[in-house]
């Protein structure tokens, strides 16, 4: 059966059984080549496809978004590695500083304690307590 060399391109690709793509399969090649027909070729009796024959267009942009989508995928390794990196050193600089604050804080309070009796300033009272509220909180929470 003769393929006229224009046949007018559809939506819906063409569905061939295998046993009649292994007799046509060089004009089938040609048909995608020329008109970019897809041609979907199914087991003998049954609908559902097992392989494809498309244009080289779409078989290039479909390795190059293969390429496209494993690229992307180390790219977004990398930077998840670098992320991950920078909230540990982060984490540990920040719980340096706050041991660094505590301990500066327990300073001036001793030294508060020395100077002035607990409880005869009620506005220091107020602050140590303000401080001991905010010790007493999970900082995980």
């Amino acid at each position: 059966m003769a393929v006229p060399a224009l046949t007018p391109h559809t939506d819906q690709p063409r569905s061939v059984p295998l046993r009649e793509a292994r007799t046509r399969l060089t004009q089938l090649v040609a048909l995608a080549e020329l008109t970019d027909t897809v041609t979907v070729v199914t087991r003998d009796g049954d609908p559902r496809p097992v392989a494809a024959i498309v244009p080289p267009a779409a078989a290039r942009s479909a390795a190059q978004a293969r390429a496209d989508a494993d690229r992307l995928a180390a790219v977004t390794a990398g930077w998840a590695r670098r992320l991950d990196e920078a909230h540990r050193r982060s984490s540990h600089r920040h719980a340096a500083e706050l041991r660094a604050v505590t301990a500066a804080l327990a300073e001036v309070w001793a030294e508060l304690d020395r100077r002035v009796t607990p409880g005869s300033d009620p506005g220091l009272a107020r602050l140590r307590a303000a401080h001991a509220d905010l010790l007493a909180v999970d900082p995980a929470a």
